[in-house]
This record gives C-alpha cells, sequence and structure tokens, in this order.
C-alpha cells in the first residue's frame, strides 16, 4: 500500500512504562471535578455555532498497522480558531469575567491558547493583552491580533513571557487567565481542561466502538489531562494512555521516570511549538502520575511528511489539514507498532481501537505551508 512506503522504519525516541499506573475514576475527579466538566458542556455548547468536531477514520493507516480502527478527532474545525484551545481559554475568560465588563484580561501563549483568550475576550467585549516569547511566529501573532488582543513581545521563550505577563498583570490588576497549574493558582486552568474534557464527551457519542488506546499530546500536560477527565467522567472503559511528547521536552516522561515533577533544559526548540515545554503544569502531573500508561517522545524528523500524509489522502479518504502539533499521535503509534516488544508491552494488536487528537489545524498558517512544502520533496 502506498501509504506504508517507508514508515516502516519509522522509530520512537523513548518509551517508558508508568510503574505508578493505577486509574482510578474519583481520584481523577478530584482534579478537575464531574460538576466542573458538566458545566464546562453546559456552557461551551449553548455558544454561537457550537457543533461537536468529526471524528474520522484513518482507514489506510490502520490497514496498514492492522489495528481494527485509528480515529483521528479534527480539532480543526473547532468553532473558527482552529485547535481545541478554542474550549479552554475562551470558556476560563468567561467564567473569570462574571458578566464585568471593567476588567482587562491577560495570559501568556505559544499561540493557539492566546488565541483563544483574545476569541474568549472579544465575545464579552473585553480588553486583553496577550504575551508571546520572541519564538512565536508572526503568522500566530498576527491571528492572535484579529480578535483585537495587544500582543506583547518579551525576549526569551515561553517562561520568560508568563514571568513577564504575572509581573505586569500584578502591577496593573489585570486578570490572568492562563492555562498552566501552580499549587497557588488552580482554578482557571481547572476550568481549561474542564473545557478540554468535551472532546470525550462528544467522542462518546460518536462511537459505539470502546476505545482501548489514546495516544495523547503533552506540552504542560493541560489536554492530556483534560481529557483523562474526560475518559473518568463519560467513557464505560478505561483506554490505555500513552503521553506523546517531542524528545527535545520531555518533561512528563522525565517526571514520571523520577516520580517527581521534573524541570528540564531546552535545548533547541522543537518544530511542535506548542509542546516545546519544559516543565509540567501542576494538576496535569497529579492527573497524568498515575492516569498514564506509558510515555513516548518522538522526534521532529516525520513531522513534514505526516502533515502531507494528512492532507494528501495517504492516511484516510480524507484529506485532512493538520498542523505540526497534530502529527506526534499518529508518529508515535506507528513507531510503537513498528516495535512488536513495545506493541505487545501495550496491547495493541487487530483487535485495537485508538484514539489520536488532530489537536489544531493550520493555525500557524505560514508555517503549515512550509510542512507541505518539505514533505513533498
Amino acid at each position: 500500500m502506498k501509504s506504508s512506503k517507508g514508515i516502516r522504519k519509522w522509530k520512537l525516541t523513548n518509551f517508558l512504562l508508568n510503574r505508578n499506573y493505577v486509574f482510578n475514576r474519583s481520584y481523577v475527579l478530584k482534579f478537575v471535578s464531574s460538576k466542573l466538566l458538566a458545566n464546562s458542556y453546559k456552557s461551551i455548547s449553548g455558544w454561537k455555532n457550537y457543533k461537536a468536531t468529526p471524528l474520522l477514520k484513518l482507514d489506510k493507516l490502520k490497514n496498514d498497522l492492522k489495528l481494527n480502527n485509528v480515529f483521528y478527532k479534527d480539532e480543526s474545525k473547532r468553532f473558527h480558531l482552529k485547535s481545541f484551545k478554542a474550549l479552554g481559554g475562551a470558556y476560563a475568560v468567561e467564567k473569570i469575567s462574571k458578566g464585568k465588563k471593567n476588567i482587562i484580561i491577560s495570559s501568556a501563549t505559544a499561540g493557539n491558547h492566546g488565541r483563544s483568550v483574545a476569541w474568549g475576550a472579544k465575545r464579552l467585549d473585553l480588553k486583553c493583552k496577550i504575551f508571546v516569547s520572541q519564538y512565536v511566529s508572526d503568522s500566530r501573532v498576527k491571528e492572535i491580533k484579529k480578535f483585537g488582543a495587544e500582543v506583547i513581545r518579551v525576549k526569551g521563550d515561553y517562561e520568560n513571557s508568563l514571568d513577564e505577563c504575572k509581573k505586569l498583570s500584578k502591577k496593573n490588576n489585570w486578570k490572568i487567565v492562563q492555562d498552566v497549574a501552580t499549587k497557588d493558582y488552580k482554578l482557571v486552568p481547572q476550568l481549561t481542561m474542564a473545557g478540554y474534557s468535551i472532546m470525550i464527551r462528544e467522542i462518546s457519542k460518536q462511537t459505539n466502538q470502546y476505545i482501548t488506546h489514546i495516544f495523547l499530546q503533552a506540552g504542560v500536560g493541560g489536554m492530556a489531562a483534560g481529557v483523562v477527565a474526560g475518559v473518568a467522567k463519560y467513557f464505560k472503559r478505561i483506554p490505555k494512555i500513552i503521553i506523546v511528547e517531542p524528545d527535545r521536552a520531555d518533561c512528563v516522561l522525565q517526571s514520571i521516570k523520577s516520580n517527581k515533577l521534573k524541570k528540564i533544559k531546552i535545548k533547541k526548540e522543537s518544530i511542535m511549538g506548542g509542546m516545546s515545554c519544559n516543565e509540567m503544569s501542576y494538576i496535569p502531573w497529579q492527573i497524568l502520575k498515575k492516569a498514564s500508561n506509558c510515555c513516548v517522545s518522538v522526534s521532529d524528523r516525520h513531522v513534514a511528511k505526516t502533515v502531507v500524509m494528512l492532507k494528501d489522502k495517504k492516511l484516510s479518504k480524507n484529506s485532512i489539514i493538520g498542523g505540526e502539533c497534530s502529527t506526534p499521535g499518529i508518529i508515535s503509534l506507528i513507531g510503537v507498532c513498528n516495535n512488536s516488544k513495545t506493541k505487545k508491552m501495550i496491547e495493541l494488536n487487530e483487535k485495537s481501537n485508538v484514539l489520536i487528537i488532530g489537536c489544531e489545524g493550520n493555525a500557524d498558517v505560514k508555517l503549515y505551508k512550509q510542512l507541505l512544502s518539505k514533505g513533498r520533496k
């Protein structure tokens, strides 16, 4: 089959089995409560233009890998923001502002979160300040500015932009809507994660097949933890949870390996920019340290090729617009299937129904075009 050309050589960089794995629904829902999850769906499903994003089948890929199903949740169709992040930041803005009009919202972002916060502020006619690092592309900044937000560039990386956001927000009494939780900052990230859980609620209605494996991207871990909370609430059976990260930014893998929150040093940013994070968020750590079966990391090497395979119908009968952060789930699934020992270890076989989160479309239009061009060479 044409789509399998070359992918048989794809490999994972690292694979780690979580020795502390115990999935307990009530434990997970202690950190993002069932009530919080239900309220987020009630609110967001009432927004203008809300509809469930498509759950596609990567049938060509499942045939190649000899699996029962490979499902792809296409978040490129989420509202008009082309990303799952639309479910989080905008919802948190709505809850934090409590109908007040005289407040200013602030946030730091690598791209999609800031866009969601800016859109959420515009929806409610609020002023908004978004902080970005020097590495965030002009294309992403332009998209944020479309929603009327002021974008403030900060020298350094994401962490520097977050520090500056906190400093100026405290000084000017702005309301920070950040998706990174700390011991002293929990509510907003919890609201954000609750929004992300809606993907799982939708999936539970979109297929009658039991999902056996979920390959979940992680940056600071917010999406992964939100999805796991959704699984705890909405799925009858608990699938295997595989956390996927860039090998240049594998803070979840390193934390689970050490059995404590581990801050890593990023020597070179991954092309999967939204996942290029050096430290986990506090609440996702509490959830993922127990709820994830294993962690894998992948290189940037096959990102462009995967973007092309999605677009050119090599993986399914649909042409799918998937950005750089939509690719690692597919890359890691292929890598696992290419290693018979690992494949057997996580019980991937012809009965498996795998879920991959296509978390974004061409949110960075310029980068997406570059990846298509590179992947077709």
